[in-house]
């Protein structure tokens, strides 16, 4: 059933409602490779529109609240989440993003550790899905998505992005470990390794990695100084091949 004019018309008068979303990367392994792959949760909608659908992480923006206030209390409410990597990704705001009143949200997207992720767990209503096969979501989530998977791939060329999937101490092999599930490529170890070396924001601590069967490997960590916002200023291994990829959000000209 088509809206009448006149439900046009008063549409069209209403200020648009405000909303804020996350999209949450973490590293896990992959089930049927043993790989580790970027994934992300989601939550099953318990209301209309799209019940019972997937969607992101969000709610309604009280007035009461700053942007990033909202978005932390959003994810602790349905993830149970609490990233220290929380940056403002970009703002939606077709005019046709769902019935009612227009809504616009305010994206966020975070990148949680192992350890992190595992707060929250698999459950009725929230569930982890690779972030490269989400499935038909709710409202225009799937482009939410897309436009963050682009973002956070490109934005590997600095790479204190990569660290915050890691903890305060890590091997050069986690660090190619992260670059190759955030980028979903393989990427050559020995150049990897080569040129990470050579960066002059991560340094080589006296402690090694215990517990494997083969010569422990030595911890690293990273020394960059952070900037203003939630992220850090690092010029990552040079020649390290990044997708070339149109940004997806300038694709779209309902947001």
């Amino acid at each position: 059933m088509y809206a009448s004019s006149a439900n046009v018309t008063e549409r069209s008068r209403q200020s648009p409602m405000l909303a804020i979303s996350t999209v949450i990367f973490a590293l896990r392994p992959d089930e049927a490779s043993g790989r580790h792959a970027l994934w992300l949760p989601l939550v099953r909608r318990i209301r209309q529109p799209h019940l019972g659908q997937w969607a992101l992480p969000g709610g309604p923006l009280a007035g009461s609240e700053s942007l990033q206030d909202a978005a932390g209390r959003t994810l602790q409410e349905t993830t149970a989440l609490t990233p220290r990597y929380l940056e403002q990704l970009y703002a939606f705001g077709g005019l046709n993003r769902g019935p009612g009143q227009r809504l616009v949200s305010i994206v966020y997207w975070a990148l949680v550790q192992r350890g992190e992720a595992a707060q929250a767990p698999d459950s009725e209503n929230v569930r982890w899905f690779r972030a490269d096969s989400v499935g038909e979501l709710a409202f225009d989530h799937n482009d939410i998505v897309d436009y963050a998977l682009w973002r956070v791939r490109n934005r590997m060329e600095y790479g204190s992005i990569a660290y915050h999937f890691l903890g305060p101490s890590f091997t050069l092999a986690q660090v190619h470990e992260v670059y190759e599930a955030v980028l979903g490529k393989s990427i050559d170890p020995a150049n990897f390794r080569r040129q990470l070396r050579s960066a002059t924001d991560i340094e080589a601590t006296d402690a090694f990695l215990q517990g494997g069967r083969h010569r422990p490997p030595r911890l690293y960590r990273y020394t960059g100084q952070a900037a203003p916002g939630a992220h850090f200023s690092f010029a990552g291994p040079a020649g390290v091949p990044y997708p070339a990829r149109q940004n997806p959000a300038r694709q779209r000209s309902t947001t």
